[in-house]
């Protein structure tokens, strides 16, 4: 075989040194190499395809040299895979299931026949896909979902092409579901046509593989080349991409504009089941088709590779109208269309019909939509669409696109070993699928709200004026890439304000949480008060906490779905201390303002609630200028004596850190107090002077 180092349609990321240093151990370069094929969404999706390696171990029972497959457990990802997510099972007991193996209407009790083949009991579970590999005679294999191949296995004349391509060096084996069956057909394919470099499976994708780890992976990036070589080639040769254009983008600016207007209004129609997370792309490849002449024939059609369609259900949803009278029509008709759907094609044990909402819904002019429970599934649903846009370009390029089948589709979708896959997932956090925006998002309180939110699952976007980018680099790294974003905001302008939570939407789909936070702190007594200091204080706690709240109620009251308002107040919005006459008055209106907008918005099921922390003083900003100075002077002690004369002077003798706000707040928010509206909650270890009763 020729091993070509340049590649322009896929990326070569092997690194001889690297491999150098795993060379002593076949499992690493394995993981090695799964993760660079894994690194290259052009060559697989996320979770999608697996690789595997045969590699010699002593049994621990015998003591004798044995034959053991590694392989991508179940519900994996390659480009992220370790030895804990792999399976490892006797190579001889896969081939001796053949005895067990009763034909294609008992495909699924073969899955947990694999249990019994299984090397190290603790491993991963092993995946539908286990015989696939199990079956041929190879040391490496790689199974994936290239779009370059999936073009050609998904078109109409797809093994006449592939002939063309590759000679008699591939194979073709017509779509068929994973299963023991086709493990079957492959090894049979293998015998026959010894002289094989790969199997394209027909709408599926493709199975590669080498003697050495750096054989496969080389083999696997040449036949994925040539085919995107032949590709590009005919795109534009028989006909325009796509039929040409229809329609034009609009500008960029003016893209995100008409995404974040439309946006609430979509996820909460989405979110009619469960509530969902959204994610917005105006990608090119994702314009040129929903501006195109065939985006209604295409879309129609739906996807063809199975993890395309799990992800992204049988068809998506073209916006033709966006107030929200057309948009409810367009979702009842879908709700209504998925059900025949179901109804047509259910088996008698088939699972019950599940969320009938469209998972990807696309805007001509603007872009793509996805929604689904947390924003992770949501951006994989729409990289999956996005192959399907490929796919579909591809095939129309050199054939006609063919679709799974309406039947086959179904059987992918309510199999019954993906019902039990989904039974098998962690129960929600508290939060999951909730967005929430948090003023003051970067300052101590803030930040730890965001934190107490987003360990219970919800999505946050943290807003403040400084510490943006080292706040978003750190919670991301903590929690994960999906769901954090930091926006600059001034609270005093309606229009940075405005924006933040537009960039809140495009990112997540809309709000259901706010957290008014921001805030600072003067202490003065009331003759070096200035007027200066009055200004600031009423326009970032008062006025700041009116323009949040009205802004964010314009995208709750589109999203029709409950929601929470949160204000940090203070103690000294009920206790009248010394020297403290612009601050104690502002935190008093704030309280006072939380209780109206609990009046006005009960109808729209908003709740809008109060807490009133108190002497919070490590991790805080307002603790870092002169407020704690100010403090110290009013009652007359020092900077570093504050925490034991607040703790002391409570009921319960304790300091209050941010995290005890957090969780205050959570509270309010996560359910448990989801009838409660227009109340406080002091978080003060207790002050009798500042009881609301």
């Amino acid at each position: 075989m020729e091993n070509t180092l340049t590649f322009k349609y896929v990326s070569y990321l092997w690194d001889d040194n690297k491999a150098a240093e795993l060379a002593n151990n076949e499992v690493d370069l394995f993981i090695y190499r799964s993760n660079l094929l894994g690194a290259d969404l052009r060559l697989t999706n996320y979770a999608g395809g697996n690789t595997s390696c045969k590699i010699t171990e002593t049994d621990p029972l015998t003591g004798e040299p044995v034959e053991v497959m590694w392989v991508k457990g179940s519900g994996g990802d390659i480009g992220t895979l370790t030895k804990k997510g792999c399976a490892n099972l006797y190579v001889d007991r896969l081939h001796a299931l053949k005895k067990r193996y009763r034909g294609l209407a008992f495909e699924d009790e073969m899955v947990g026949l694999f249990d019994h083949c299984l090397f190290d009991p603790k491993c991963a579970a092993p995946s539908i896909d286990t015989p696939l590999h199990g079956l041929l005679p190879f040391k490496h294999i790689d199974h994936l979902h290239p779009d370059a191949l999936i073009a050609i296995a998904a078109s109409k004349d797809g093994e006449k092409i592939m002939k063309e391509i590759w000679g008699d060096t591939m194979a073709w084996l017509p779509w068929q579901r994973p299963g023991f069956d086709l493990g079957l057909q492959l090894e049979q394919t293998v015998k026959e046509n010894p002289n094989l470099r790969g199997v394209i499976l027909g709408g599926h994708g493709l199975f590669t593989w080498g003697d050495t780890s750096y054989d496969s992976y080389i083999n696997t990036l040449e036949v994925i080349e040539m085919a995107s070589v032949y590709l590009e080639e005919n795109y534009g040769k028989k006909r325009p991409v796509f039929g040409g254009a229809k329609g034009e983008s609009k500008a960029a600016d003016d893209r995100k504009t008409a995404a974040a207007e439309v946006m609430p209004t979509l996820r909460g129609l989405a979110s009619s089941y469960r509530r969902m997370v959204g994610h917005f792309t105006d990608d090119a490849r994702v314009l040129e088709f929903v501006n195109s002449h065939d985006l209604e024939r295409l879309a129609q059609k739906g996807t063809s590779c199975p993890d395309h369609f799990l992800r992204t259900k049988i068809r998506p949803l073209v916006l033709k109208g966006t107030d929200k009278a057309e948009i409810e029509a367009q979702f009842e008709a879908y709700r209504a269309d998925y059900l025949a759907y179901y109804e047509r094609c259910k088996h008698p044990n088939s699972p019950a019909v599940r969320d009938t909402n469209p998972v990807v819904i696309l805007y001509p002019g603007v872009g793509m939509f996805s929604f689904a429970k947390d924003k992770q599934t949501a951006r994989v649903a729409s990289e999956f669409y996005i192959n399907a846009i490929n796919v579909m370009k591809g095939a129309e390029a050199i054939s006609e696109y063919v679709g799974l089948s309406e039947q086959e589709a179904f059987n992918i979708e309510y199999w019954l070993l993906e019902e039990a896959k989904l039974q098998r997932m962690p129960k929600p956090k508290s939060l999951s699928g909730k967005i929430a925006f948090v003023t003051g998002g970067t300052g101590g309180i803030g930040k730890a709200i965001c934190e107490e939110l987003l360990v219970e699952g919800a999505c946050v976007i943290a807003a403040d004026r400084d510490r943006l980018e080292e706040t978003q680099t750190e919670l991301r790294k903590k929690y994960g890439k999906d769901v954090v974003l930091t926006a600059k905001i001034d609270v005093t302008q309606s229009e940075p304000i405005a924006e933040a939570l537009k960039q809140g939407i495009l990112q997540f789909g809309g709000v259901d949480i706010v957290v008014n936070c921001a805030g600072l702190s003067i202490s003065k007594p009331l003759e070096d008060h200035t007027l200066a200091d009055w200004n600031i204080l009423q326009d970032v706690l008062v006025k700041g906490q009116f323009l949040v709240s009205q802004e964010a109620v314009k995208i709750m009251r589109k999203q029709a779905l409950d929601g929470d308002i949160v204000n940090i107040a203070s103690k000294n919005a009920l206790f009248a201390g010394p020297n403290n006459v612009g601050y104690g008055t502002a935190k008093a209106a704030q309280a006072h303002m939380s209780r109206l907008l609990a009046a006005e918005l009960g109808k729209d099921k908003i709740r809008v609630n109060t807490v009133n922390p108190d002497a919070v003083l490590r991790g805080s900003k307002i603790w870092e200028g002169e407020w704690a100075e100010g403090r110290a002077k009013a009652y007359g002690i020092n900077v570093e004596d504050l925490p034991k004369m607040y703790a002391a002077r409570t009921l319960l003798g304790e300091e209050i850190l941010t995290e005890d706000i957090a969780k205050a707040v959570r509270v309010f928010v996560d359910g448990s107090l989801s009838k409660s509206t227009g109340n406080i909650l002091n978080v003060d270890g207790g002050v009798a002077v500042a009881f609301v009763r």
